[in-house]
């Protein structure tokens, strides 16, 4: 199992840096200049100059990104164009947010996912089966941030049940677990779960009704195994491929959140990361960018291990 880890570490070594120059080439191949967004409109050209040079823009790309990196290395970001604020508290601080949102619709969707979808793969082309089926073909189509307005109307709006902006009373960005926090972060967690219940489920059903149709299956039958045993054994040769799924959509739960976080108005990275699009703010994008990247890569190689770890041939491989 060591070496098998070891042999993963040095395979995500080459894939964060290439992560790392991906996020810095894609913030400055885009359009329009940064630094726009600070400078008064009648800056002179020794302003401008003076402005590039205090923000390293005005070197080679290779020597930017090179200062870039090793700064990033040692947990210096830069700081904001738009606020003059070190990029990595931002950042962390939003992360933050965005984990505790990611978490607690992983914590409502994988349960829900994997139940309909082992019910649907074990009753498989009966009436329960066909309706996870629509369910979860539902939740995969219906956009979530159409969902989450949907919801707003009806939940915050007409019955006043629950708060639709804010980590917090008053729009406050400060998470505490108390049941005034809690409030605002449900309907945030319902609407960012209802696409990885239907993908999870919608993937459980299709593993467990082609295991149950394997041979080994019907030999486990045969040398007299109870029910519940061969379940068991159905779950765990299960198990590697749905955790796979499930890691990618915790992932996909915290870099994809940015339109969730939008309409709810929650201060996590996407929120932060909309912002910096449209601020143009340069480093704050970077480095926003690059922890979810490095968080997405990382969430993959604990994937990699938990898999190893219930399935050994998955070592040997």
């Amino acid at each position: 199992m060591f070496t098998y880890l070891v042999r993963r570490l040095i395979y995500v070594l080459p894939v964060a840096i290439g992560v790392s120059i991906i996020c810095f080439l894609l913030v400055h191949i885009a359009p329009g200049d940064p630094l726009t967004a600070i400078m008064p409109v009648d800056a002179t050209a020794e302003e401008q100059a003076a402005m590039r040079s205090a923000y390293g823009l005005d070197k080679p790309l290779p020597v930017q990104y090179a200062i870039w990196i090793g700064k990033a290395a040692m947990g210096d970001l830069g700081k904001s164009i738009a606020t003059g604020r070190p990029v990595a508290d931002e950042v962390f601080a939003a992360v933050r947010n965005s984990l505790l949102l990611a978490f607690s619709a992983s914590v409502i969707a994988f349960p829900i996912g994997l139940f309909l979808g082992f019910l649907a793969g074990y009753f498989r082309d009966t009436i329960f089966d066909r309706l996870v089926t629509a369910i979860a073909i539902t939740g995969v189509s219906v956009p979530n941030y159409w969902l989450g307005i949907v919801l707003v109307i009806i939940f915050s709006v007409q019955l006043g049940w629950l708060p639709s902006m804010g980590a917090g009373p008053g729009g406050s960005g400060e998470w505490t677990w108390d049941y005034a926090h809690v409030r605002h972060l449900i309907l945030p967690a319902v609407t960012l779960a209802v696409v990885p219940i239907g993908i999870v489920a919608r993937t459980v059903r299709a593993l467990v009704g082609d295991i149950f149709s394997m041979d080994f299956v019907q030999a486990l039958y045969a040398k007299g195994l109870r029910h519940s045993d061969v379940l068991r054994h159905v779950v765990r040769n299960a198990a590697p491929t749905a955790l796979s799924v499930m890691g990618l959509q915790l992932g996909y739960l915290l870099g994809g959140s940015i339109l969730i976080e939008t309409v709810f108005n929650w201060p996590g990275s996407g929120f932060l990361l909309s912002n910096a699009i449209f601020q143009r703010d340069l480093p704050l994008l970077q480095g926003t960018i690059l922890i979810l990247s490095l968080f997405f890569v990382g969430m993959n190689l604990i994937v990699d291990v938990a898999q190893a770890a219930i399935d050994p041939r998955i070592k040997r491989s």
